[in-house]
C-alpha cells in the first residue's frame, strides 16, 4: 500500500512537520508584530506638545523656575512643553486635574507636598498616593524661624527657654494651619511641651510685615523672608534644611540644635496620571533629570534660595510614602487628621 505524501502520518517528527512549521511561523510573526507595535508606540512618544500643570500663579518663584526647567527639557523630548497655571487651594488643584487627564504622558504636573497633606486633612475625591505616578523630585524650599531685628533673642534655644518659662505667652505666626511652616514649628514645640499662641496668615508678605513690626514675637516662613533679613528688619534664628544655607551661614539648622527629625524643605516633584506607561515615565524622568542639572536651571533655583533636591522615580515614590506616614502621625497628634489616606505599603 502506498503512503500518501501528506497528512498526519507525515508529522511523526515535529521538527520537520510542515503544519508545525507553519504554526511556529505564524506565532513568530504575531509576536514580532506585537513587539513592533509596542516599540513603535514607545518610540513615537511624545507625539504632540506636553502640558505641565503648575498649581501656582504665573510669575511666582516656582512658576519661573519650572518654565526654565521646561525650556531645558524641550530639546531632550523633541516637543514643546506648555505651562498651564491652575492656582488655588494651597497648590492642590493639580491632583484632580492629573487624575482626570489621559495617562499617555502628555499631561504632567508639579506636585507640592501640600497635595499629600491636604488629602490627609480633608475629605477629597482623589488620593495622591494612588492617582498620581511620580516621575522625579526636583527641589524644595528653605524655611526659617524668624524674629524681629530688635528681638532680644539671639538664638532659638533662648526663645524656647523663654517660651517654656512663660507658658502660652509666645505669639508665633505661620503661613496657615497645616502648612509646612506650621507643622515644622509645631513638632518642635510639642517635643518641648511648650504652649503658645499660633497666628495663621494667608501669605508670606502679611506675616513678614507682622514679624518685622513686632506684632509677632516670631514667625516661620519660607524664602520670602530674604529681603527682610537682608535689610536687618528681622533675624534668622534657625533653618529647617539639612545643611546650612550659603546665604545665611551663621544660622544653624534644627538638626544641629538637637532636632534630627526636624528637616523640612517642602519638597516638590513632577508626576503623571496613574496608568502612564513605565517606558514613558522613564523617558520623562531621564529628560527632566538631565534638564534640572543645567547651569541655567541651577542659577534660577539659587535666585530664590532653592537648591536641587533630586530623587529618581523609585526614591521619590518612597520618599512621598515616608513623608505621608510621618505627617499622618503628626497631624493625628494635632487633631488635624481628617481620614486615612490610601494604603502606603
Amino acid at each position: 500500500m502506498t503512503r500518501l505524501p501528506h497528512g498526519p502520518a507525515d508529522c511523526s517528527s515535529k521538527e520537520h512537520c510542515p503544519v508545525t512549521r507553519r504554526r511556529a511561523l505564524a506565532w513568530g510573526l504575531a509576536l514580532a508584530a506585537s513587539a513592533g507595535s509596542s516599540l513603535a508606540s514607545t518610540v513615537a512618544w511624545p507625539s504632540r506638545p506636553l502640558q505641565l500643570i503648575v498649581p501656582w500663579p504665573a510669575g511666582g518663584a516656582t512658576d519661573l523656575t519650572l518654565r526654565i526647567l521646561c525650556e531645558e527639557a524641550e530639546p531632550l523630548l523633541g516637543q514643546p512643553i506648555v505651562v498651564i497655571n491652575r492656582p488655588g487651594a494651597a497648590g492642590t488643584q493639580v491632583a484632580p486635574l492629573l487624575k482626570a487627564a489621559e495617562p499617555d504622558g502628555h499631561t504632567i504636573g508639579q506636585v507640592p507636598i501640600t497635595v499629600y497633606r491636604h488629602a490627609l486633612m480633608n475629605p477629597v475625591p482623589w488620593d495622591p498616593l494612588t492617582d498620581l505616578s511620580p516621575i522625579a523630585q526636583v527641589s524644595g524650599t528653605t524655611f526659617g524661624v524668624l524674629v524681629p531685628g530688635t528681638s532680644p533673642w539671639k538664638s532659638l534655644p533662648e526663645m524656647l527657654d523663654w517660651a517654656r518659662e512663660h507658658p502660652g505667652e509666645l505669639i508665633l505666626g505661620s503661613t496657615g494651619i497645616g502648612t509646612t511652616a506650621h507643622l515644622a514649628m509645631e513638632e518642635i514645640l510639642l517635643q518641648r511641651g511648650i504652649r503658645y499662641v499660633h497666628v495663621p496668615y494667608r501669605g508670606t508678605a502679611d506675616q513678614m510685615l507682622a514679624v518685622a513690626s513686632g506684632q509677632l514675637m516670631a514667625g516661620v516662613n519660607s524664602t520670602g523672608f530674604a529681603p527682610w533679613v537682608d535689610q536687618g528688619r528681622m533675624r534668622v534664628l534657625a533653618i529647617f534644611s539639612a545643611q546650612r544655607s550659603p546665604r545665611w551661614p551663621d544660622a544653624p539648622t534644627l538638626r544641629e540644635l538637637g532636632y534630627p527629625q526636624s528637616v523640612y524643605t517642602s519638597p516638590w516633584g513632577l508626576a503623571a496620571p496613574r496608568g502612564t506607561p513605565e517606558p514613558v515615565v522613564r523617558k520623562l524622568h531621564d529628560a527632566f533629570a538631565r534638564a534640572m542639572q543645567s547651569e541655567r536651571h541651577l542659577r534660577e533655583l539659587a535666585r530664590y534660595d532653592q537648591t536641587l533636591d533630586y530623587l529618581n522615580t523609585r526614591d521619590y515614590r518612597q520618599a512621598v510614602r515616608d513623608t505621608v506616614e510621618r505627617e499622618k502621625r503628626l497631624l493625628q497628634r494635632m487633631n488635624l487628621l481628617a481620614r486615612p489616606m490610601g494604603a502606603t505599603g
